[in-house]
């Protein structure tokens, strides 16, 4: 097998010879070009699996560079090298889709760590996406989405910021993003930020060295050294303290953290995942998240959409949740009817997939036969409904009472909006697909 082939691309001697030496001793072919337009051919003539290029080329400007393979070679990784504490040009580089950056001074052993990960997107231009039949269900164009921003964050260290409301599968979308990447092979940790205690937040995040406090009896490796060579998943970021997203804002910019007690940092090759189902952008400008973190951990931003947005998918999920909830509890799981189904479907599902398990899993102990019913299912009044007459034990009567109130607010919707569905849709809170859905199944003129 012929070695992997890198491209360097910089205007100083020097540097093109450090980094071929450092390459050649990593069993690499590198290759080196002093401007663009030499980069370029090459890149047109040969086949490379990684591409390392400076920012300031006599020609012009590196994320020139970087837009051009996104365009002409969009299999091959580029990763770009910046100046120290340029972190402004490295996110926009990270936004038009280089691979990840590398700041000058260089540091050869997290650069060596770059380039392992890059090579191994060598020979799989497509993320795997074989994880996602079983476990990220849905044939919805939304999710069908999702799972193409999927397939292309994976390829990238780019932090992502996965953002949807509580219940959408934040966490699986944030898995399988590991899962389908370069560092599949290393640990996936997820954190909590709303469940660890302030006063614990940075022992817990950072370790601590040994006698550093009160009770600190031994060394303590952090949750984010712990995350070395794969993914850390920052849950609920929005629930970070000030004074901690000041560190963690250090810890992406610098690539390094400091356990308390520590008197020097430690260089880290993690990737950074977050998510939240609040309003980042609101709360930056209320003055409880910094602008500054937003920035840096919201490089690309990825939606998951709310189960009354893909109401097509509610069959699928049902069955599936159904088959899991038997194997769990070691029962062969009653059918789904037809009335319940159809309840399910018009349902807004306020908790979302998380939701629809709790509901399916009470139905299953309801039901006293083979089939789960409407009166089974025991769907909650949402907002819209309040004042709605209590869940009929009538089957047939809870379907056509929860029909006759979806009918009623598209029928306002649109008369609201002079029979525009698009405006209709704002109106209503969900999206075009989903409404038109809607107006479908409720035979609305």
């Amino acid at each position: 097998m012929p070695k992997p082939a890198v491209l360097v691309v910089d205007d100083e001697p020097d540097l093109c010879e450090l980094l071929s030496i450092t390459l050649q001793r990593m069993d690499l072919n590198p290759r080196t070009a002093n401007d663009i337009a030499a980069a370029q051919r090459l890149l047109k003539s040969e086949q490379f699996d990684l591409c390392l290029t400076d920012m300031q080329l006599p020609d012009g400007d590196g994320l020139e560079l970087v837009k051009w393979i996104q365009q002409y070679s969009p299999s091959v990784p580029v990763a770009v090298i910046t100046a120290h504490g340029n972190m402004e040009t490295a996110v926009r580089a990270l936004k038009l889709g280089a691979f990840d950056f590398v700041s000058k001074p260089l540091d050869l052993a997290g650069l060596r760590k770059l380039v392992t990960t890059a090579i191994k997107l060598s020979g799989n231009d497509e993320s795997d996406t074989s994880v996602f039949g079983p476990r990220l269900l849905g044939a919805s164009a939304a999710m069908q989405h999702v799972r193409e921003m999927i397939s292309r964050v994976a390829r990238s260290q780019a932090p992502v910021h996965i953002f949807g409301e509580s219940g959408t599968g934040k966490e699986l979308v944030a898995k399988l993003i590991h899962e389908s990447g370069p560092r599949r092979d290393g640990p996936f940790v997820p954190v909590n930020c709303g469940a660890i205690p302030t006063e614990l937040m940075e022992s817990e995040l950072f370790g601590h060295k040994r006698g550093s406090f009160t009770g600190a009896v031994s060394d303590k490796r952090g949750l984010i050294q712990s995350a070395e060579g794969g993914t850390l998943f920052l849950d609920e970021i929005a629930d970070l303290p000030l004074h901690m997203q000041v560190k963690l804002l250090r810890v992406i910019q610098e690539k390094a953290v400091r356990p308390i007690g520590e008197q020097t940092e430690v260089s880290i090759d993690v990737r950074v995942l977050s998510a939240t189902h609040k309003n980042l952008t609101k709360l930056v400008a209320e003055g409880k998240f910094r602008e500054d973190l937003f920035y840096r951990v919201n490089v690309i931003e990825l939606r998951v959409p709310p189960l009354r947005e893909r109401p097509e998918d509610v069959p699928e999920l049902a069955e599936a949740v159904l088959r899991r909830l038997g194997r769990r509890m070691k029962i062969t799981p009653p059918m789904l009817g037809k009335d319940a189904l159809a309840a399910l479907e018009i349902y807004a599902f306020p908790g979302n997939v998380r939701e629809l398990e709790n509901i399916l899993e009470r139905a299953i102990t309801l039901s006293t036969s083979g089939e789960i019913s409407t009166s089974d299912i025991q769907l909650r009044p949402t907002h819209g409904d309040a004042d709605a007459a209590p869940m009929s034990q009538n089957g047939g009567a809870l379907g056509d009472h929860l029909e006759d109130i979806e009918r009623d607010a598209i029928h306002k919707a649109l008369e609201q909006t002079r029979y525009n569905k698009t405006a209709a849709a704002k109106v209503l809170g969900m999206s075009f697909r989903a409404l038109r859905y809607r107006i479908k199944k409720l035979g609305i003129e």
